[in-house]
């Protein structure tokens, strides 16, 4: 008879109950855990250096962290970067200072999320990875050369985990059947949408058909198809952070299938945003500087478009407002493309940053009074529209001491090929102009 005082254990989740105890029995990462691949040569070493382990979430790193305390019979001290400060590093110096007096046994200290440290947090590990008191891991979904000190990152290795493949999580879920739901099976269609809903993370799969076998069990279902799933599956949604590196690696991805006039690319990589969460106002506006940016004057009507999207956004909403966006992308993608405008604009800000501040020629300046007529304000300047076709040949209107330089150099392509023999066109009829001026 159990007693009325009996505690009954909770059972741990299934992504717990099937972390991997050996390094055989990791899924995935086999470009790192391989044969001769670069952390099995650690592991097997035993001379395990302080590591980044850099990638998506459920790719296993807090699992191979924990498996090199394992293989290195270490004291394996875990933090979190969302929890933990400067007083929780501390006692795991502490610790690991204890460890080594009483047992001469090495610490590994495992820090989860590490870019979420500041710089001051992650400084105070420096001296003890360095006296090798510690061995330093740290795991991060972000890019460790924008989140992670640069002296603490010259201090470690870094490892970079990918997310898993659908091969890789149909080994993983095959192995969650047999061990929670031996007597159910799926069909490969319900099989393919749970590996899709994942989306390579482990961690999410097994979260989910964790709930979908017991909730099968309860129903007394003993074959999932796609009927059955949709009842227990939430809105999908791809792995998406909206500051993290997935968010950033789109939008590239965007931008240049954009410039790379690959509309099919393009309107994927947009609805793939959307369907991530991205603000459609922040993609308009990205679309917007696309427009400016990658086809300029080769087509101005790019820009019209790009603008009027936004707008069309900003009045209609979602999802109406989406199908406006959507068609600036397609027209931004297949428009004739010039970054001549851009890069004249860098090239001329650079330019005026370096360069002295020079007074404005007489005769361009503006002349309201008599003082200043006086003083020959304006005096000579010529009118372009009194002049033949409005061009006022050999007109200088750089200031008297400087070299007039070419900032924008237009391309043969759209609008712009007109603009270029036009410009080559008014070049003439300034060389001509001075040839008549030397003549005299």
């Amino acid at each position: 008879m159990s007693s009325l005082f009996q505690v009954n254990q909770p059972q741990a989740p299934l992504a717990e109950r099937l972390r991997p105890s050996t390094l055989d029995e990791v899924v995935g990462q086999s470009h790192l855990l391989a044969e001769n691949k670069p952390l099995r040569l650690a592991f097997q070493s035993g001379n395990l250096p302080s590591m980044i382990l850099w990638g998506p979430p459920g790719v296993g790193k807090t699992t191979l962290a924990r498996l090199i305390a394992n293989t290195a019979n270490a004291e394996f001290v875990a933090l979190s970067a969302v929890l933990s400060g400067i007083k929780d590093i501390r006692d795991a110096i502490e610790l690991a200072e204890h460890n080594l007096q009483q047992s001469s046994r090495k610490t590994i200290l495992f820090v989860d999320e590490v870019h979420r440290f500041n710089k001051g947090q992650q400084d105070a590990f420096l001296p003890f990875v360095e006296s090798g008191l510690i061995t330093f891991i740290g795991a991060t979904t972000e890019n460790p050369s924008f989140e992670v000190n640069s002296a603490l990152l010259s201090r470690a290795q870094v490892f970079v985990l990918n997310s898993l493949s659908e091969p890789e999580l149909a080994e993983l879920l095959e192995r969650a059947r047999l061990l929670v739901a031996e007597s159910i099976t799926l069909n490969d269609a319900a099989t393919e949408q749970i590996l899709s809903y994942a989306d390579g993370d482990a961690r999410r799969l097994l979260n989910f058909v964790e709930g979908l076998f017991n909730a099968a069990n309860a129903a007394n279902v003993t074959s999932i198809d796609e009927t059955f799933l949709q009842t227990c599956m939430s809105a999908k949604l791809r792995r998406f952070d909206k500051g993290g590196e997935a968010f950033y690696d789109q939008i590239s991805a965007l931008h240049k299938s954009v410039r790379g006039s690959n509309p099919d690319a393009a309107l994927y990589w947009f609805l793939r945003m959307l369907d991530g969460g991205a603000d459609p106002l922040y993609l308009a506006r990205r679309i917007v500087r696309m427009a400016f940016e990658d086809i300029g004057i080769a087509d101005p009507r790019a820009q019209t478009m790009a603008l009027e999207a936004y707008q069309i956004y900003e009045r209609l909403g979602s999802p109406e407002g989406e199908l406006a966006l959507s068609n600036a992308v397609i027209y931004c993608a297949v428009a004739a493309k010039s970054n001549a405008a851009y890069n004249a604009y860098n090239q001329a800000k650079a330019f005026v940053a370096a360069d002295k501040s020079r007074p404005v020629p007489l005769h361009l300046r503006n002349a309201p009074t008599k003082l200043m007529k006086a003083l020959d304000y304006g005096k000579e300047y010529r009118y372009a529209h009194n002049e033949p076709d409005a061009y006022a040949a050999g007109e200088q209107y750089f200031p008297d001491d400087m070299t007039p330089p070419q900032f924008y150099v237009p391309t043969p392509r759209g609008l712009e090929g007109k603009i270029s023999e036009k410009l080559a066109r008014l070049k003439m009829l300034d060389q001509n102009a001075v040839k008549q001026k030397t003549k005299k």
